[in-house]
């Protein structure tokens, strides 16, 4: 199993531009490509958005759907002004590294210069804006997910079962990506590397050609869900300094104490106390293991209904 960063051409620098051969399309919204959308200029935008902006008015429109759009934007040569242990790839991951720690409302280009102790106009020397910025962080975060090997189509639960785990860790990890998936193409070499797996894992299935699209998104639209209001709670916990368990044992007294809410509380108690386990976080991974098994059985059951109207 390798993580999807050794996928790429070039591992050192994955979550950056200069990854030309990208495959077109991406994650999108965890269930195909997303729509493509213009790019926002954001602040500190060089002279290219400018002239996607004249382009615009002239009625040819130049603005990029994507930074890695015709292999990303190349690093313009070092300015002896430049800090020289600066380049994209330390940017990037102090980008990563704020968003984990604070979230994406507070990150700024300001915040993330005073970071690297630079100018912010030092830090756009490197990406163009805010939104570029973003895009290459969400692909650097997709290759940390470990990808299975999905060479053998008898094995497709397993490949499937290690996917979506992978990927509700990444949105647990980061809860920022939930917000980003959908808004970018996700066509950065990471991001296209775990949808090449898991589309080959959903035909390893068996399912029909028709039926393959809604398959991936049956599964990590799931995942989406379950993972971010996951990764949000877990952040809320960590921000109020307060544990998971904690934190439902008062939640569930506050119910308990609302005569109106009696009959809701009486079958969450019920539910709680059949689904097992004995803390917040080993409840959560029972649901999560029970509700992704009656996804892949559903799957199993269409190949078959498949396999018997043909």
């Amino acid at each position: 199993m390798v993580s999807a960063a050794d996928r790429t051409e070039n591992p050192e620098r994955s979550g950056q531009a200069g990854q030309a051969g990208a495959p077109a399309g991406g994650a999108g919204d965890a269930g195909g490509p997303a729509p493509a959308r213009g790019r926002r200029s954001g602040s500190g935008a060089s002279a290219e958005g400018a002239r996607g902006a004249k382009g615009a008015e002239s009625g040819v429109s130049s603005v990029r759907t994507s930074v890695w759009q015709a292999g990303g934007r190349p690093e313009r040569g070092r300015r002896s002004a430049q800090p020289a242990s600066l380049d994209r790839r330390k940017i990037v991951d102090t980008a990563v590294r704020l968003l984990d720690a604070e979230g994406a409302a507070k990150f700024s280009m300001r915040r993330l210069a005073a970071e690297l102790d630079v100018t912010a106009m030092s830090v756009y020397w490197y990406v163009d804006n805010k939104d570029d910025l973003l895009e290459y962080a969400l692909d650097a975060v997709y290759g940390g997910v470990r990808l299975p090997d999905v060479s053998d189509p008898t094995e497709w639960r397993e490949q499937l079962r290690t996917l979506a785990t992978e990927y509700r860790g990444l949105l647990v990890r980061h809860p920022w990506t939930a917000g980003l998936v959908g808004h970018f193409l996700n066509i950065g070499p990471n991001s296209v590397s775990f949808v090449l797996a898991a589309h080959q894992a959903v035909r390893n299935a068996g399912l029909p050609p028709e039926g393959q699209i809604a398959g991936f998104a049956a599964i990590y639209q799931f995942v989406y869900g379950f993972g971010t209001i996951e990764g949000k709670f877990v952040a809320h916990c960590a921000t109020a300094g307060i544990s998971e368990d904690e934190y439902v044992a008062r939640a569930m007294g506050t119910v308990n104490a609302l005569p109106e809410l009696s009959e809701y509380a009486e079958a969450a108690a019920e539910m709680m106390d059949a689904r097992g386990g004995t803390t917040v976080a080993e409840m959560r991974d029972r649901d999560f293991d029970f509700a992704l098994e009656m996804i892949l059985a559903g799957v199993e059951a269409m190949v078959a209904r498949a396999g018997r109207a043909g």
